[in-house]
């Protein structure tokens, strides 16, 4: 006969019947959270890549094309064409432009291009801030080009830009190739689009090696990838850099240096960003004692003036050679001539002022290359009515005539006008971390 359980060991069964209750709703409920997560995965939109996402456990980038047939998941959400919504682009041969928005499909960047008045845009051809990517699926890649076709654009004015993450001057050869892979990647993304062009940025010599050291590392890599990617005609752009630290690229000699070392020079260029030139400061090493010693030399290159424009040009012609300009990219800048920091600002409203881009858009030896905005598009990510207001001006700044007969007052005010709407102009104060205390007057730091 079975024993009836004392009070206090029904108390006891029961406390460990609601325990385990308790654990098996709580797995559901972590079950449930990644299950809610892995459905946020398919529909994000960085860089519309998570839409077309194809199963695979690798790290290869072997290929940026996958089967006409991938394995099912959540479709890219492909923009339909609306034509009569679109604005009437320019007829300029300066071809003005934004980095514009591939989200759900690199096919939606062009569409997106148009919808601004561009008549030149960036894009990034996968994530800028992952080392692997889903690959392009076919039907991506044919829309791709399906509407470069029925919007009208030439490839030779869209400038499709890097990962941030591609280092090709790392010293540690480990990590230098898995940058050369994310470079080769793509570079065979923007031959499968169709496209001529590659911007990125050259790398940092991560102050362990002398600048020279990792200036042949990169060479090193372009022409490495230029045989990795036979029948290919796309062009490797190296951008100009601010200086910053040790990253390489600052000083046009840098740059120069680099492409002496590149076999194939038909399919090596170089982009030029106004505010990384007006920012950049020539830092070198030497040894000394056995220790790396950064010297800081020079100031930026002021391009405020017509004169010092044409200064900055006639030095790129030496460092560098004009016929290697495949594009630019147009920002005015946050921080002050030779401050070594790459702050962006929209036209107009920064230290370069709108007089700079007027000469910048009427000298004829940038014409017919891709001229990139990578302005803030501050809160306004849907309208991009900032883009769409620096564009129109800075189509007008190209218009022929004198440098009088435009109001620049004017349409500085357009755009800081727009700018202002869009939740931009405003300072962002940091947030106090614990408790400050009150200063024991009113003044500010520095008066």
């Amino acid at each position: 006969m079975a024993r009836k359980r004392t009070i206090a060991e029904a108390v006891i069964a029961s406390e460990v019947s609601v325990r385990r209750s308790l654990r098996v709703t709580k797995k559901a409920k972590l079950e449930d959270v990644e299950i809610s997560k892995h459905k946020k995965l398919g529909a994000n939109e960085d860089i519309g890549e998570a839409q077309r996402m194809v199963a695979s456990g690798s790290s290869s980038t072997s290929s940026p094309i996958v089967d006409a047939k991938p394995k099912r998941t959540k479709k890219a959400k492909t923009e339909t064409l609306d034509l009569s919504a679109l604005p009437e682009r320019a007829t300029s041969a300066w071809k003005v432009g934004a980095h514009v928005s591939a989200a759900g499909g690199v096919e939606n960047a062009v569409y997106n291009a148009a919808k601004i008045g561009a008549n030149a845009f960036a894009f990034f051809p996968k994530s800028q801030r992952k080392w692997v990517s889903p690959a392009l699926t076919a039907t991506s890649i044919q829309a791709f080009k399906t509407r470069m076709k029925e919007l009208k654009y030439d490839p030779n004015h869209v400038l499709p830009h890097g990962s941030y993450l591609i280092n090709l001057g790392n010293p540690d050869a480990e990590k230098r190739e898995k940058s050369y892979e994310c470079f080769l990647d793509d570079l065979k993304r923007c031959h499968a689009l169709g496209l001529l062009l590659y911007n990125f940025h050259p790398g940092s010599c991560l102050g362990t090696v002398p600048p020279s050291t990792s200036i042949s590392h990169i060479a090193d890599c372009i022409n490495r990838a230029h045989k990795d990617t036979p029948g290919s005609n796309v062009i490797a752009v190296i951008e100009n850099m601010a200086g910053a630290g040790n990253v390489i690229g600052g000083p046009f000699s840098q740059i120069g240096e680099i492409i002496s070392q590149v076999e194939d020079k038909s399919r090596v260029g170089v982009c030029l960003d106004t505010c990384h030139m007006f920012a950049a400061v020539d830092i070198f090493l030497s040894l000394l004692r056995s220790s790396i010693t950064y010297v800081r030399s020079g100031q930026g290159y002021d391009i405020r003036t017509k004169e010092g424009w044409d200064k900055m040009l006639d030095e790129f012609e030496k460092e560098i050679g004009l016929k290697y300009l495949r594009g630019m990219h147009i920002n005015d800048s946050k921080t002050a001539c030779g401050s070594n920091k790459d702050r962006h600002d929209n036209v107009g409203l920064g230290y370069l002022s709108l007089s700079t881009f007027q000469h910048v858009l009427r000298d004829k030896r940038v014409q017919n290359i891709p001229l990139i905005l990578e302005t803030p598009a501050h809160e306004d990510e849907k309208e991009w009515n900032v883009w769409k207001t620096e564009i129109k001006v800075l189509n007008g700044l190209s218009n022929p005539g004198s440098e009088e007969d435009v109001d620049l007052a004017k349409w500085r005010e357009e755009i800081s006008a727009v700018v202002r709407a869009a939740g931009g102009g405003k300072e962002k104060k940091p947030k106090p971390k614990g408790k400050l205390k009150k200063k024991a007057t009113g003044e500010e730091d520095g008066n």
